[in-house]
C-alpha cells in the first residue's frame, strides 16, 4: 500500500429519480440494501478496508437519513485523525447548489486545502462491489498520470449502457477516447467481446485535480460532471490512464464475485442485485470476512421462527432473513427480508426483497416484489401476482414485472 497522503471523497449527492419511490424520502446511497445495510456501506468498507481512514461525503438531496446513518455508523477514531464526514452543499461558490459531480468537487476545495493529500480517491456511492483502492492508487503512482480511471469489463453487446473507455494499442494502461454510451465500439486486443466500462471511481493527482475542476468551473457550456468533463478533459492532455478491474486482487473473493460490480441505478438493477445475494453459491458473496461489508448493527433480537402445525410452519429457503424478523407461520423462499419484519400465519413471500418494518397480514400472498420500510400489508392482500391490478392500485411495476410499494404507503384491506 502506498505511504503517500490520500484522501477519500465520495459523491454522495445524487437524486436517484429512476430509483422512485425507493427515493422519494432519501438519497438513493441511504437507500436500504442486502437486509442490514445502506447502498453507501459498500464504497465506504472499500475505503476503510483499503487503509484510507479519512474520508469526505458530499451529500445534498434528501441527505437527513444518510447524514444520521454516517453519524451512526461510521465513527473513526480522532485520535490518529481519521474521519468520516457528511458535507452538505455550502454555496461556498456562489448562491447556488451543486451543478454536477466536478462542481460539488469544486465547491469544496477547502477540504483539499485543509488536507493536503498527495493523491485523491473519487468514488461513486451506490454502487455494489468490493475493490482494493490502494492497489489503484499504485498503479496511479507508477504510471505517473495525472488521472486514472477505474474500469470494467462488460461485453461490447451493452456499450450503449455505459461510458466506454478506448486505448492506446500501443499502451492499453492510456485512454485515448471516453466516449458516452456508443454503438459500435471496438473490442479489447485480448478480449474483443468485450470493451471497459467507467466505474466511476477515480484517482487523481491533487494539483491535477484542484486545477482541472477549477478551469471546469469557468467553463459555461460544461455539465461539471467527472465523467462527462474532468476525465475527457486529461484524456485530451494526454494525462488519462485506466485502471483495469479485473487486476484487483481483493482477498477472500472467489472467481465468482471476483469482479463482481453492479450499478444498481434502476428498480429492475436494484432487485437483480438482491438476488444475486441468495443463490446458493451466490454472485456476490456477503460472507467475505478477509473484505468485510461493514453497516451499522441495531439492538434487535434475534430472527425467530415459529409455528409447526398442520399447514402453518414458519419456514425460510433460500433466503437471506435479518435480525428481529418474526416468521409466524409464514413461508418465504427466494427473498431478502430486513430487520423487524413480521410475516403472519399462512402468509407467503417468495422473490421478493422486504424492507425494514414491514408486516405482512394473514393469507397475503407477495411475490416478485419490492417493499419499501414500515408498509402494513393487510390480511388477504395480493402483491406482484397481477401486475395489472397492482398499476391500477397506484403502484410502481417495472418493464421486467417487479411491484414496488413506497415507503410507509397504506394498503387498503
Amino acid at each position: 500500500m502506498s505511504s503517500k497522503k490520500v484522501l477519500a471523497i465520495v459523491l454522495a449527492g445524487g437524486e436517484g429519480k429512476r430509483l422512485m419511490p425507493l427515493t422519494l424520502d432519501r438519497a438513493k446511497p441511504a437507500v436500504p440494501f442486502g437486509g442490514i445495510y445502506r447502498l453507501i456501506d459498500f464504497a465506504l468498507s472499500n475505503i476503510a478496508n483499503s487503509g484510507y481512514l479519512r474520508v469526505v461525503v458530499l451529500t445534498q438531496y434528501k441527505s437527513h437519513s444518510l447524514d444520521k446513518h454516517i453519524a451512526q455508523t461510521w465513527r473513526m477514531s480522532s485520535l490518529l485523525g481519521n474521519y468520516v464526514a457528511p458535507v452538505p452543499a455550502q454555496q461556498r461558490m456562489g448562491k447556488h447548489w451543486y451543478l454536477g459531480s466536478a462542481d460539488a468537487i469544486y465547491q469544496s476545495l477547502n477540504l483539499l486545502h485543509d488536507e493536503k493529500p498527495d493523491y485523491v480517491v473519487v468514488v461513486g456511492a451506490d454502487h455494489v462491489y468490493r475493490m482494493d483502492f490502494s492497489q489503484m492508487v499504485d498503479a496511479h503512482i507508477e504510471s505517473g498520470n495525472a488521472c486514472t480511471v477505474a474500469a470494467i469489463r462488460q461485453p461490447i453487446d451493452q456499450s450503449d449502457q455505459f461510458g466506454v473507455i478506448e486505448t492506446d494499442s500501443s499502451d492499453p494502461t492510456r485512454i485515448t477516447a471516453f466516449v458516452e454510451k456508443p454503438t459500435d465500439p471496438e473490442g479489447l486486443a485480448d478480449d474483443p467481446g468485450s470493451i471497459l466500462a467507467s466505474m466511476g471511481n477515480y484517482v487523481f493527482t491533487t494539483e491535477a485535480l484542484v486545477e482541472a475542476v477549477t478551469r471546469d468551473a469557468q467553463d459555461e457550456s460544461s455539465k461539471h460532471d467527472m465523467g462527462g468533463d474532468i476525465v475527457p478533459y486529461f484524456v485530451d492532455r494526454g494525462e488519462a490512464g485506466v485502471y483495469d478491474f479485473i487486476y484487483n486482487d481483493v482477498p477472500g473473493s472467489g472467481d465468482r464475485d471476483r469482479d463482481y460490480w453492479r450499478d444498481v441505478g434502476t428498480l429492475d438493477a436494484f432487485y437483480d442485485a438482491h438476488m444475486d445475494l441468495i443463490a446458493i453459491h451466490p454472485v456476490f458473496n456477503l460472507y467475505n470476512y478477509d473484505w468485510p461489508t461493514f453497516t451499522g448493527h441495531r439492538n434487535e433480537p434475534p430472527a425467530k421462527f415459529v409455528h409447526a402445525g398442520p399447514g402453518r410452519v414458519g419456514t425460510a429457503v433460500d433466503s437471506i432473513i435479518s435480525p428481529g424478523v418474526v416468521i409466524s407461520g409464514a413461508q418465504i423462499s427466494n427473498s431478502v427480508v430486513s430487520p423487524g419484519v413480521r410475516l403472519n400465519s399462512w402468509s407467503s413471500v417468495s422473490d421478493s426483497v422486504i424492507m425494514d418494518g414491514v408486516s405482512v397480514g394473514r393469507h397475503s400472498q407477495i411475490h416478485r416484489a419490492i417493499i419499501d420500510k414500515n408498509v402494513v400489508v393487510p390480511p388477504r392482500t395480493q402483491i406482484g401476482l397481477d401486475p395489472e391490478q397492482d398499476r391500477a392500485r397506484g403502484w410502481v411495476v417495472t418493464e421486467s414485472g417487479i411491484t414496488v410499494i413506497g415507503k410507509g404507503t397504506v394498503i387498503e384491506p
